[in-house]
């Protein structure tokens, strides 16, 4: 298949989408992106890469990082962190407190916000450092050596993460955290802030289309554990929105509020495209619909 000629034809289709929402505006720091970008890579499973559009360039990762420090804590402690959080669907926004009430601290699924703190905890408790450590792993799986922390947007999350310290403090009200609370948002703040473009994501996820296996050919996840992760990205990973993005594109994703989505079709490819205006649910319109088209396109779907 020639990928550069289908990633251009998706571009094209998708062109009157790209500037449509709004950018992430509670987070200043992203609120001034131009959201009249647009860029798509695929990386195949042997690391080779494609792409259009503004395709290398760096952007706000976002909650593209929960699946990444998902895989990690899976890869170093197996089961164990199912006890702490669930593996449903939310129905509800991302940052929601009320099901957390409810559910006696012990968020839904390691995608929303809280489960993604609960997540971040329990990684910085396996390594000592949670954010470097992720940057670290992105920085081998993309190839990329010079991938950093945007200081700015870290800045101004933690300035305005109001919602994400009172997830945090009614969780270790619970006993589900094991680190101090500015520890745990601090580090799941520098992990959200690190700048990939869709060429550095699509490589990076790469292990998640092979099965498990590191861009160097190591296991990071067993094949069993990358079909979970697979599973909960596909009925989890675009917020409330996950039942419309598995009608519309039929893989595995996960979306951030930077405007990327990181897409995979298990032994074949990862897809990563970027465009920064959002839905009402936090998703990029250009980047589903080019997803959507992609599938149509391909007729690659895990259905």
């Amino acid at each position: 298949m020639d990928y550069q000629a289908v990633l251009e034809e998706v571009a094209a289709h998708v062109e009157p989408q790209i500037g449509r929402g709004r950018v992430a505006q509670y987070i200043p720091a992203l609120a001034s992106v131009d959201a009249d970008r647009f860029g798509i890579a695929l990386a195949d499973v042997d690391g080779r890469v494609t792409g259009v559009g503004d395709w290398e360039r760096p952007f706000s990762m976002q909650s593209i990082s929960k699946a990444f420090s998902l895989a990690l804590v899976l890869a170093d402690d197996g089961e164990k962190l199912w006890r702490r959080v669930g593996r449903e669907p939310s129905g509800n926004p991302f940052n929601s407190l009320v099901q957390l009430e409810y559910e006696h601290g012990i968020p839904r699924n390691p995608f929303i916000n809280a489960g993604a703190l609960v997540v971040t905890d329990r990684l910085h408790t396996l390594t000592g450092d949670a954010s470097t450590t992720m940057l670290d792993f992105l920085r081998a799986e993309s190839g990329n050596p010079e991938l950093a922390f945007d200081q700015e947007v870290a800045a101004s999350e933690t300035a305005h993460g109001d919602r994400n310290a009172a997830l945090a403090h009614f969780m270790a009200g619970y006993g589900n955290l094991d680190n101090p609370v500015p520890t745990v948002l601090e580090h799941y703040f520098w992990q959200c802030s690190i700048e990939m473009s869709c060429r550095d994501l699509a490589l990076a996820g790469g292990f998640l289309a092979r099965h498990g296996l590191r861009a160097d050919g190591s296991r990071l996840l067993s094949s069993s554990e990358a079909k979970r992760v697979n599973a909960v990205m596909l009925t989890c990973g675009t917020y409330d929105a996950a039942g419309d993005f598995a009608y519309r594109v039929g893989l595995p994703g996960k979306s951030g509020v930077g405007g990327g989505i990181v897409a995979v079709v298990p032994g074949r490819c990862t897809l990563c495209v970027w465009s920064p205006g959002l839905d009402a649910r936090g998703n990029s319109v250009a980047g589903v619909a080019a997803l959507d088209h992609f599938t149509t396109l391909t007729g690659w779907s895990v259905f």
